[in-house]
């Protein structure tokens, strides 16, 4: 998954401030025939693009709408996440039903269209689609029967009258069920078991780099806010030019490693996979 955040500090819905505790997730798709984020993902942050027409989603906006998520086309054609509000914040993406609002529950990102006909794009953003949500799950205990989409959601009372994704998914020969089974194939992957160290042999360790700093105070503080976050393997590394490296967790399987990083990435951590230690 490429994910990025962006938050949406300037749209009313951020402003308001209220808070969910996730009891599921729900997938949108845009409608409209544009697939690059920086339609309503702005202002550019060198990745996105320049929206010519500044009408992107965060500023105060004439209606009451916004989501947690967008998945789409960075400037360069390459497809990436961008996280625009906190994941348990109220979000304003599903409006409401005869049952209540998905708002008040759901986790909401959007999906942008392309004409609909692109098996490459499709293919692209629908595995973006699958980590995300797997991500999601993993972060608030939740399976991939907690996902929906906009007309699933409808169905159930708690959504408007929409039918997103269905009418996208099925021209490509997928459907929510596909969808959610392979959610599913990845929250069942487990992390490889760390072999055992042969004092025999020097073992190269993986460690998630999350901050640098000249500053011990500083290194120190963004340490305790790592902790905060739940992550009690982070430690600070002071290597041979002074630099103090701010890293999570040491790994024999690279693979260990890169999941840690993205549980990293989720939180707001942007950071890197290392060898280095204590030289620099």
């Amino acid at each position: 998954m490429n994910l990025h955040k962006l938050i949406f500090t300037k749209n009313d819905c951020y402003k308001a401030g209220k808070k969910i505790k996730p009891k599921g997730i729900m997938v949108h798709s845009t409608g409209a025939n544009n697939p690059m984020l920086n339609r309503f993902v702005g202002p550019d942050d060198g990745l996105l693009g320049k929206n010519k027409y500044g009408n992107h989603w965060n500023q105060p906006m004439d209606r009451k709408i916004c989501c947690h998520a967008f998945i789409g086309k960075l400037a360069d054609g390459t497809v990436a996440t961008y996280q625009v509000l906190p994941w348990n914040h109220r979000g304003w993406h599903g409006a409401s039903g005869s049952k209540g609002s998905c708002n008040d529950t759901h986790i909401g990102f959007e999906i942008c269209e392309d004409g609909l006909t692109s098996a490459d794009y499709f293919g692209k953003i629908y595995r973006e689609a699958i980590e995300l949500c797997a991500m999601l799950c993993k972060e608030y205990g939740l399976t991939e029967k907690d996902i929906i989409d906009h007309r699933e959601g409808h169905a159930l009372g708690i959504a408007s009258n929409h039918g997103d994704v269905k009418h996208w998914f099925g021209k490509h020969g997928k459907s929510m069920d596909t969808f959610r089974a392979e959610v599913k194939k990845l929250l069942e992957v487990k992390a490889e078991p760390e072999p055992q160290p042969d004092p025999e042999k020097p073992t190269t360790l993986y460690r998630v780099q999350v901050g640098a700093f000249r500053e011990k105070g500083n290194a120190e503080a963004f340490l305790r806010k790592l902790k905060a976050a739940g992550f009690s393997d982070a430690f600070v590394v002071q290597v041979d030019n002074g630099l103090m490296r701010v890293q999570v967790g040491a790994f024999a399987v690279k693979a260990n490693a890169e999941q840690r990083l993205k549980a990293a990435q989720a939180k707001g951590f942007d950071g890197f996979i290392t060898t280095k230690s204590s030289k620099a």
